[in-house]
């Protein structure tokens, strides 16, 4: 078994003092990369997640590449629905579309349980072939959070207002909360069989979730996240909370049983720290500087930094995810210097 080499993004997780500034991209799978758009051509998402010795390939392709500090899954956030009764599609410019929206609570009863061994082989398989031969540095795992999940069972698919989902939410309460049970128990269950398959981390998407206020947060969706992490803490990895558009739910996310809260670009660090969130913090470069001359990522980049290292647990990454026009040898180039930035400092 490959022992693994690079633990700074582990330390750091836990809140360790750390020699640098570890660094992982979210997206940093696939996206940009011309290896990977050459497999894009011959295979699908849905074709490469089946596949373990490619799907291993396009996970490790940025870690050889970009000499980040932590490999990510690559894989979908709607990878385990199939598995419960949910048939997703997912399809070019859209995203993962959905037939049968979830209407009523006889819906949600219908929905079953996952079985990560006979559901889902190809998602373990790969994360063996690469934590016991492949890797050096650790390996994140990842599932939905049961918002964002919910939000396509309900739109029937992306959506940019999420008004079904919620609408569902506040006039079927007891279906919303049957809902949550169910995908609590599908995500307690499908992470746990990551980190046995060998996953280090595990990273929580609640992507869409910034679009409830926090009163509706902490009602409708605190006590299944709560309940989610509670049991995932038994398996003593560091759990990893992000969101798009919910800097206002920060505070939120600092009380549930984690260890590393992850910002997007909105909610400075420096800001995040004053509110009085103590908790390793990760992230938050607003992916579209990369798009920008070296010299305006640079000075960002130091910025954020800068803040960052003020104390110990902090892990570099963007605020979102990789976009697909953004230059290899950008990131590989702001790697290097986030290390070697946050290496001096840390000398000092």
């Amino acid at each position: 078994m490959t022992r693994i080499i690079n633990e700074t993004f582990l330390k750091a997780a836990r809140g360790e003092k750390t020699d640098y500034v570890p660094v992982w991209y979210m997206r940093q799978a696939g996206r940009s990369q011309p290896e990977y758009r050459e497999i894009k051509e011959k295979y699908s998402l849905f074709e490469i997640t089946h596949q373990p010795e490619l799907c291993a390939y396009v996970t490790r392709l940025p870690v050889e590449q970009y000499n980040v500090d932590a490999a990510i899954l690559y894989k979908d956030i709607m990878t385990p629905l199939p598995a419960i009764g949910v048939e997703v599609e997912i399809k070019g410019g859209v995203g993962p579309v959905i037939d049968k929206p979830i209407r009523s609570l006889a819906d949600v009863e219908k929905l079953g349980e996952i079985h990560p061994e006979e559901d889902v082989p190809y998602v373990l398989d790969t994360i063996k072939l690469l934590t016991q031969e492949q890797l050096n540095v650790p390996l994140i795992g990842f599932s939905g959070a049961p918002f964002t999940l919910a939000s396509y069972m309900i739109e029937g698919g992306p959506s940019k207002n999420y008004n079904k989902t919620k609408a569902f939410m506040y006039a079927e309460p007891k279906a919303w909360f049957a809902l949550m049970d169910k995908l609590g128990e599908m995500i307690i269950t499908y992470v746990k069989s990551q980190i046995k398959a060998g996953a280090k981390a595990i990273q929580i998407f609640d992507s869409w979730v910034g679009a409830l206020n926090v009163e509706d947060y902490r009602y409708f969706i605190k006590p299944i996240m709560n309940r989610i992490f509670t049991s995932l803490k038994e398996e003593n990895v560091p759990l990893i909370m992000f969101g798009v558009g919910a800097s206002h739910l920060a505070l939120e996310w600092n009380e549930l049983p984690l260890d590393v809260v992850g910002l997007d670009w909105r909610l400075p660090i420096r800001q995040a720290r004053e509110m009085g969130i103590q908790k390793t913090v990760q992230g938050n470069l607003d992916p579209a500087i990369l798009l920008a001359p070296w010299e305006v990522i640079e000075e960002r980049a130091k910025a954020i930094l800068d803040q960052g290292m003020a104390q110990d647990g902090y892990i570099f990454n963007l605020g979102h995810g990789v976009f697909p026009s953004v230059n290899p040898d950008t990131l590989k180039r702001l790697t290097s210097f986030i290390h070697d930035y946050s290496a001096t400092k840390v000398s000092r």
